[in-house]
């Protein structure tokens, strides 16, 4: 009896201090890198989320807008960051999952490098116009843009949009040309302006300028409308049910080797924080979806998008160097 006694109290002595350490999270200021300019929705999930995160962990919370390359420059930071529970990216559907199909070199392997923590929204982008364009309809853009080859041009900010476009193009058999930016910000200031005609889009960034009557909403591309833009049709609505399946998410991710408790700390935070009135109404206002889930499901959308955007990219025929 005394040696098994004595066999516990080690045991017991092992793991108190991992236990401890546990307990202790998060100790100091945690760095949230977002790998895209502000003035877009990414920026706006992080900047709506860190002080309910702040005020759930007791430390704060730091926005670090990484923004380049379609978000590859802030997403391989954090790749390259200690996994100590104290950096946490934004996790961009595009930057994760499109951009190592259509870069030569991402400087990070979205499948080794990162540990999904939450998914937080899951929105159908939307394809808006400028009001001097002579299309009401994505039925009416196509006919438009198949009397216009090449002519009209598409702005995107991350490789998302960039692929809803060549979607669209492959749908509809017209021939856009498509405008790089580096975050919505500029875009939507082009777009205003009348520099370029479209924009597939989350719907942050356009949501104000559509209610305003500066912008026309022409479409959201998935299975159903989205409260924010009443009077856009579905895909499907607009004939295009191909197009209907063009979904962005943002979550938080960490790098691969991030202790678990660190981890399963930061997913109690996120959905909780998604829960509460004031963050559900703000991002619903602005035309996101809130759309939480446990590390492992999150885990699991990363690797399954990743494979299934990897076909898409594939028989598109897109590619950056």
């Amino acid at each position: 009896m005394g040696h098994v006694l004595t066999a516990a109290v080690v045991a017991c002595s092992l793991v108190a201090p991992l236990s401890f350490a546990g307990e202790g999270y998060p100790a100091k200021p945690i760095r949230f890198i977002v790998p895209f300019p502000p003035g877009g929705g990414t920026d706006a999930f992080a900047r709506i989320l860190s002080p309910k995160l702040t005020e759930y962990l007791g430390q704060q919370i730091i926005v670090d807008n990484r923004a380049g390359a379609q978000g590859n420059i802030g997403t391989a930071a954090a790749a390259k960051a200690p996994p100590d529970g104290y950096t946490m990216v934004l996790a961009h559907q595009g930057a994760l999952t499109i951009n190592p199909h259509l870069y030569r070199n991402t400087g990070f392997d979205t499948l080794r490098d990162f540990a999904g923590v939450a998914r937080g929204t899951a929105t159908a982008m939307a394809l808006v116009a400028h009001p001097a364009l002579p299309a009401k309809t994505m039925k009416e853009l196509a006919a438009l843009a198949k009397q216009n080859p090449g002519k009209l041009t598409f702005a995107s900010t991350a490789s998302g949009q960039q692929l809803a476009g060549e979607l669209f193009k492959l749908a509809t058999k017209t021939n856009l040309l498509h405008v790089p930016y580096k975050g919505a910000g500029p875009a939507v200031i082009d777009l205003l302006a009348g520099n370029v005609m479209l924009m597939f889009s989350n719907p942050t960034s356009i949501v104000p300028h559509v209610k305003s009557g500066r912008l026309r909403a022409l479409a959201v591309l998935g299975h159903k409308r989205n409260e924010a833009l009443p009077d856009a049709q579905t895909a499907i609505e607009a004939g295009y049910p191909e197009l209907a399946v063009v979904l962005e998410w943002y979550g938080v991710a960490v790098p691969a080797a991030t202790p678990r408790d660190a981890i399963a700390r930061l997913n109690a935070a996120i959905v909780k924080a998604l829960g509460s009135p004031e963050v559900s109404e703000r991002m619903q206002a602005l035309g996101q979806t809130i759309s939480p889930s446990d590390p492992e499901e999150f885990q699991k959308q990363i690797r399954d998008d990743f494979e299934r955007w990897g076909r898409v990219v594939k028989a598109s025929g897109a590619k950056i160097d």
